[in-house]
C-alpha cells in the first residue's frame, strides 16, 4: 500500500520592476543532475528531520539561489507526486518569495541557468501540471490577491 510523506517543499520566486508585471524566477536543472536532468523548475527541495516546511523553504533559497525573501507566503495549494522507487504520494507545501527586482540569484551546482520570466512564458517552460498550478495560484492569490496574500503572509 503506497505511504503519504511530506518530505519536500516548492518555492515559487517573484519579483517586480518599476511596477511592471510581475517577473518569475524559474532555475534549469544541471544536465549532470540525476534527477530529472535540464528541466526547468521552481526552488525545490527537501525537509531536513524536525524541520518546518516554512523553514525548509527559506534554507532551500538561500542554498539554490543565496537570496532572501522581502516577503514569504504560505500558498494555499500543495502539490503531490507519485514516487514508485518509494511507492509513496509526495504532498509538497509551497510557498511564494518576492524578492528585490534589482537581485539576480546565485545559483547551486544543482542548476545552471535562470531566467526571470513573465506567467505566460514561465507556465510555458515548466514540465510538471502541479508547478503550473501553483504557480497560476501564486500569480491570483499572492501577487494579485490582497485579501489571500494578507492573510497567508509569513514574512
Amino acid at each position: 500500500m503506497a505511504m503519504m510523506t511530506a518530505r519536500m517543499i516548492e518555492v515559487c520566486i517573484f519579483t517586480i520592476r518599476n511596477n511592471e508585471q510581475p517577473m518569475y524566477l524559474l532555475l534549469r536543472r544541471s544536465d549532470k543532475e540525476r534527477i530529472y536532468p535540464g528541466i526547468w523548475q521552481f526552488v525545490t527541495g527537501s525537509i531536513e528531520k524536525g524541520e518546518k516546511a516554512s523553514n525548509a523553504a527559506l534554507r532551500e533559497l538561500a542554498e539554490e539561489t543565496g537570496m532572501k525573501p522581502k516577503a514569504f507566503w504560505v500558498v494555499p495549494y500543495i502539490n503531490s507526486f507519485y514516487d514508485p522507487g518509494w511507492d509513496s504520494v509526495n504532498l509538497m507545501p509551497v510557498f511564494a518569495a518576492e524578492v528585490e527586482p534589482d537581485k539576480n540569484p546565485v545559483l547551486s551546482a544543482e542548476h545552471e541557468e535562470f531566467e526571470w520570466l513573465p506567467l505566460e512564458k514561465a507556465l510555458e517552460r515548466l514540465v510538471w501540471p502541479g508547478q503550473k498550478e501553483g504557480m497560476k495560484i501564486v500569480h491570483e492569490y499572492i501577487v494579485k490577491g490582497k485579501q489571500a496574500a494578507a492573510l497567508r503572509r509569513l514574512i
